[in-house]
């Protein structure tokens, strides 16, 4: 099953993608991300997408930190709910958890562990992908993430060890810049070595209340059946239908399977990708349309029409009246 991430995780990629002279719109177009992404943090979009991101900018770039430059532009926000949690957590050790807990709402490929071991507390970051692919990208960007989340919590001055499985690249100027000199390559894990009693530092932003109600809100989120495939293409549709390319078999290349494949795991679950299509298509149609502000030809954009006209005869034959006339009765009615 193929996990998605959201896309919040692509938070300054266009400036960072341009600092080291990139295109960042060719660049997400040749791994088949949206652009849309850029500007919506909310859109779940492929994991394995997001790797091939990273990886393919750090080739073409010619650098080997490219994901720990973007992870140094992030904060707290771009966890988006989980974030919120995590400072409303009474210590350090809490948060921990509870983003161990909730870092699924955010990137349903990712596991973060804490151990504490005599004086010392690990906190480590595992990405698991249905198929296998370089991910050094993304666990730099994760841990830096990690970091800044932490140290937003313990203060500036907090510098603990920071590990990585991968080899050290010939440049580490970033690393030093973000991490300071702790820095150790080619170890067991990829994650931070702190000191236990760390754990227990108060979280100065801690607010009971507000922590009992973003909790509640995770718990429902994590409560959600988004692991199903029906659900995961349901995400996709959405995204594609305004581009005109929504079709079985680009979507299927968004969640890294064939048609076959898609088409036998959605039989599964008792749908077929048609089925969800004009589902997603009736969803939106009949909640644009009632507002009459909007356009008629937009609304056949939004939905991937190529024309007014095409959409007219989608309409009719699922409404039997016209859009226009479908949009009249509704205000007559309201």
């Amino acid at each position: 099953m193929t996990d998605l991430i959201r896309s919040a995780c692509l938070s300054s990629y266009r400036e960072v993608a341009r600092s080291v002279g990139l295109p960042p719109l060719k660049m997400l177009a040749a791994v088949g991300i949206d652009s849309r992404c850029l500007d919506d943090p909310d859109i779940k979009m492929p994991t394995g997408a997001l790797g091939r991101l990273l990886e393919a900018s750090a080739r073409a770039a010619k650098v080997e930190d490219f994901g720990l430059r973007l992870a140094e532009t992030r904060s707290l926000a771009v966890l988006g709910p989980v974030g919120l949690l995590v400072c409303q957590e009474p210590t350090v050790r809490e948060a921990m958890v509870a983003l161990a807990r909730y870092i699924r709402v955010h990137n349903e490929a990712m596991l973060i562990r804490m151990e504490e071991l005599g004086d010392d507390a690990i906190v480590s970051v595992e990405l698991h992908l249905t198929r296998p692919a370089p991910v050094r990208q993304g666990i730099e960007l994760a841990v830096g993430v990690l970091y800044r989340v932490l140290r937003s919590l313990l203060g500036a001055d907090w510098r603990p060890l920071v590990q990585f499985t991968h080899d050290a690249p010939a440049d580490r100027r970033t690393h030093r810049r973000i991490f300071g000199t702790r820095v150790e390559f080619g170890r067991d894990f990829n994650g931070i070595v702190c000191r236990r009693r760390d754990l227990d530092h108060p979280v100065p932003s801690a607010n009971p209340t507000l922590a009992r109600y973003a909790r509640l809100q995770l718990e429902t989120m994590l409560a959600r059946p988004n692991a199903t495939m029906e659900d995961k293409v349901r995400e996709l549709v959405r995204l594609q239908l305004p581009a005109g390319r929504c079709t079985i078999e680009h979507v299927a290349r968004q969640l890294d399977v064939d048609r076959r494949t898609l088409h036998r795991k959605l039989a599964a679950e008792g749908r077929t990708f048609s089925d969800i299509l004009e589902s997603v298509r009736t969803e939106i149609a009949t909640r644009i349309l009632q507002s009459r502000e909007r356009p008629l030809t937009a609304v056949a954009d939004l939905l991937g029409f190529s024309d007014l006209s095409a959409f007219s005869r989608w309409f009719r034959a699922r409404f039997g009246l016209s859009p226009s006339a479908w949009r009249t009765r509704l205000a007559r009615t309201a």
